[in-house]
């Protein structure tokens, strides 16, 4: 007879991350990949041509595993779940096609790529919970509006710190993360900071620190991403930025 497992190892058990971290964790990983690319284009010494051609082709398939969790979760089609899909395989040849050019052009490819990502995994998470909003997980709460647009600002790359005479200070765009804001995050588990991984802010400077959010952080934000409005105005942290126009590029590359 088959002894039932102890106790404690009953939550041992890695819990797989859903489609919607999926996309996050993309969105994170395009982030730190144009980062790389941009760290070794900043360099004295020329990359090697294909330097980055391995770690873009890792990126496709990543997207493509992305893109087959997404029809795993079988939901019924609709145009914003197609568009989703028709998306994030853009991506897929954006990426694949970046392998085989120079590491400049390559980084123009995966530019808007981690924004695509997040945009992909809103109205992912607002099909789902329209589909599926009893089993849909629960928003987390310990959030307020300003840590969720911070969360979603991050997830699309666009924040960095540094320091400068013993202050810290942050890099973004509107809306801006304060550095206030990105310490509470840091004190909950949902950010944290990799030091020297981003381009300088200026030519000859410092590589910056790029903000990522945690494991933590990719399930606090996929709980509360693409949820409808609290009240008249769109709650910060939920909605898309206009969806860049990867159609676009991909002719262009062919």
């Amino acid at each position: 007879m088959t002894q039932p497992p102890a106790e404690g190892l009953l939550f041992d058990v890695p819990v797989p991350p859903t489609p919607v971290e999926r996309l996050l964790l993309l969105a994170d990983q395009y982030t730190r990949h144009n980062d790389a690319l941009d760290l070794l284009l900043g360099a004295s010494a020329p990359p090697a041509p294909d330097t980055h051609a391995a770690p873009a082709q890792r990126l496709a398939a990543d997207t493509q595993s992305a893109i087959k969790a997404i029809h795993g979760e079988r939901l019924y089609e609709s145009v914003e779940l197609t568009e989703t899909v028709m998306r994030l395989n853009q991506l897929t040849f954006l990426a694949s096609a970046s392998a085989d050019l120079s590491a400049g052009q390559a980084r123009v490819l995966t530019a808007l790529a981690p924004e695509a990502a997040v945009g992909c995994a809103v109205t992912l998470a607002a099909e789902t919970r329209r589909r599926r909003w009893a089993t849909a997980p629960a928003p987390d709460d310990r959030l307020s509006a300003v840590q969720r647009t911070a969360l979603a600002e991050i997830a699309c790359g666009h924040v960095t710190s540094s320091s400068s005479l013993g202050r810290e200070f942050t890099r973004s765009r509107e809306p801006k993360v304060l550095m206030s804001t990105l310490r509470a995050l840091e004190t909950k588990g949902l950010a944290e900071r990799t030091a020297r991984s981003a381009p300088a802010a200026y030519i000859s400077g410092p590589p910056l620190d790029r903000v990522r959010l945690t494991a933590a952080g990719i399930t606090a934000l996929a709980s509360v991403i693409g949820t409808p409005p609290a009240g008249p105005g769109t709650t910060p942290g939920t909605t898309p930025h206009p969806m860049p126009a990867i159609a676009h590029a991909a002719t262009r590359t062919r």
